[in-house]
């Protein structure tokens, strides 16, 4: 990309981009990003109607709180808001409990799930599985399969 670069000045970026055949999208991509560096992105100031650490802190408590602590954001929100109070916003509070704490989880006791696993009919014998869709059955061995044959039956009159 730097010889993009410095061939571009002479000949221009068109020219420059079709000898070193490199796309020109990513050519110009390449400049957006060199003008602002890395160092400029991480030294943005904080918007000014966002939550100093205590604030953070306080959301923190009143999520953990005895009375809150089996409650989603969405309900504690609700609460508080029935109550006249208003601390931040839903997003922000999961924002908050994810980046902090790693608290975005099922927060209510005994709620995991357990795995299911897919019912399997095994038969070894005739007549040992009967099952509703009986085209292809398992058998005893890996690979073997019982399979429903259709009875060709012509009348004849």
């Amino acid at each position: 990309m730097k010889a993009a670069s410095e061939l571009s000045q002479d000949v221009g970026r068109k020219p420059a981009c079709e000898a070193l055949q490199v796309p020109r999208a990513t050519f110009y991509r390449y400049l957006d990003r060199s003008c602002c560096s890395r160092s400029d992105m991480g030294s943005r100031t904080p918007p000014p109607l966002s939550l100093t650490q205590r604030e953070r802190k306080d959301v923190v408590d009143l999520l953990h709180s005895e009375r809150f602590q089996d409650k989603t954001p969405y309900e504690v929100y609700a609460t508080l808001l029935d109550e006249g109070q208003y601390r931040c916003s839903i997003r922000t509070m999961y924002r908050i409990l994810k980046s902090e704490h790693g608290d975005v989880k099922e927060r209510r006791r005994g709620h995991q799930r357990t795995q299911y696993k897919k019912p399997e009919l095994l038969s070894t014998a005739p007549n040992q599985v009967w099952s509703w869709d009986i085209t292809k059955l398992k058998g005893p061995a890996k690979w073997t399969y019982f399979y429903l044959r259709p009875l060709n039956i012509s009348a004849k009159t």
